[in-house]
């Protein structure tokens, strides 16, 4: 007899039921105090931009999401897949891809927006790369501030001419004394408008296209020489994805993080983590989409009778509830073995995983505005929203072709699934 099971672990399907709770009690009447349901209301949902500030997210709108982060944080669920050590839970890949499907499913709201990665379960990056590869300097200077986001670090990783490939990267380090001085740009840099530094990789050896050689640094955004050119506009506002110079920008040596030439490997361990978290969270607004057209279906009674009773209605919706529950399966299955084998032993399932789900969520959202007709265009329902968000996932987090490609790479042999060199599980 086979000992696979194939339920949810009991203390996870718990916790769902306390995160609901804390929603409800705590989470929806602040949602609704002050009007801050503007934010989510679609009608009005240009409350979150600042259009005379460059497009930026609005300032009340940003103190609202940090409220919310406050609150959960206090509840404990805020640090969940952080160490204990930290105040966290331990929380393992299949619990972090189980509850981000789980509060992405109940619809846009406070207490999950995907529109600027908010959730009332972090997802710390900055604090996990920290706490892995950060000097022990480093970690004096920082861990405390980022388990209590008073500080935080942006991602310059994106060039200009080199968007998908991240290791033909034109922007430079050279060394000059205990220094180091850095030229270049970088493009899609998020959240620096609030960030103290920002993670700048830059070729220090090597050649392009040769994944050693790059070097990440801790750069303070108020640096000489460090510059915001713009903010770039989107399909979904407020933006907070910079284009920024780097004109002889000087650190010390001591800026340095992760290693010389050891950049990219450093990133790529958090990759898989993040695009599997990521996949959970289409995944859970697909679902959100289905749900809610089979539900209008049933409602909605043209030529004197419900939609549901047309095939033309059902069999769309059928083959999406499919998707939705093959991926499903697969994406518990594939964060489990990365909690038991480690994150790049599944390497090519996450991939899958990433583009289908971030396809799927475009393809349910497109449907639901189909069912809901007229109304489901409008902005009285969200789907046009969840399009506009989601669409960007299919470019970003690593391409859809560049997922299909590393895919490829592990089925014909051109990849191996282990470890970068340098890089621990």
């Amino acid at each position: 007899m086979s000992n696979m099971n194939f339920d949810l672990p009991e203390e996870l399907a718990t916790y769902l039921k306390v995160l609901d709770d804390f929603i409800e009690k705590v989470i929806k009447p602040l949602e609704q105090k002050d009007d801050n349901i503007r934010f989510f209301d679609h009608r009005r949902e240009d409350a979150r931009t600042d259009w005379e500030r460059e497009g930026l997210p609005n300032e009340e709108w940003e103190r609202l999401l940090q409220e919310a982060k406050r609150l959960a944080d206090e509840a404990g669920h805020f640090r969940y897949p952080f160490p204990k050590e930290y105040g966290g839970q331990d929380g393992t890949n299949l619990g972090m891809a189980v509850i981000r499907e789980h509060l992405a499913a109940k619809g846009l709201g406070l207490h999950n927006d995907l529109q600027n990665e908010h959730s009332i379960v972090g997802n710390n990056v900055g604090l996990m790369l920290m706490l892995n590869y950060g000097t022990e300097e480093q970690k004096g200077d920082w861990v405390d501030d980022l388990l209590n986001r008073r500080r935080g670090f942006a991602f310059g990783i994106t060039e200009p001419k080199h968007g998908s490939d991240a290791t033909h990267m034109e922007t430079t380090a050279v060394r000059d004394g205990d220094d180091w001085v850095i030229n270049g740009e970088k493009t899609w840099n998020t959240g620096v408008h609030k960030a103290s530094h920002d993670l700048v990789f830059a070729r220090t050896s090597g050649e392009a296209g040769h994944g050693r050689g790059i070097t990440c640094f801790l750069v303070p955004s108020e640096t000489d020489g460090f510059k915001v050119e713009e903010y770039l506009w989107t399909f979904n506002m407020p933006t907070d994805h910079a284009h920024v110079s780097l004109t002889n920008v000087r650190v010390p040596d001591s800026a340095v993080f992760g290693g010389e030439g050891r950049g990219l490997q450093v990133v790529q361990h958090f990759f898989n983590e993040n695009r599997i978290r990521q996949a959970a969270s289409s995944l859970g607004a697909a679902q959100f989409c289905v749900n809610e057209a089979v539900r209008y279906a049933g409602e909605r009674k043209p030529f004197g009778k419900p939609l549901s009773t047309n095939q033309g209605i059902q069999f769309p919706l059928v083959e999406l509830q499919t998707q939705c529950e093959m991926l499903r399966a697969l994406i518990h299955k594939t964060a489990w073995q990365m909690d038991e084998y480690g994150a790049f032993s599944v390497s090519d399932k996450v991939s899958m995983c990433n583009y289908t789900a971030n396809r799927l969520c475009c393809d349910a959202a497109d449907r639901a505005m189909q069912v809901f007709g007229g109304m489901g265009y409008s902005r009285y329902q969200p789907f046009e929203h969840i399009y506009r968000h989601h669409r960007r996932y299919r470019i970003t987090e690593g391409a859809e072709e560049i997922q299909m490609r590393r895919v490829a790479g592990y089925m014909f042999g051109f990849m191996s699934q282990k470890a970068p060199k340098g890089v621990e599980e």
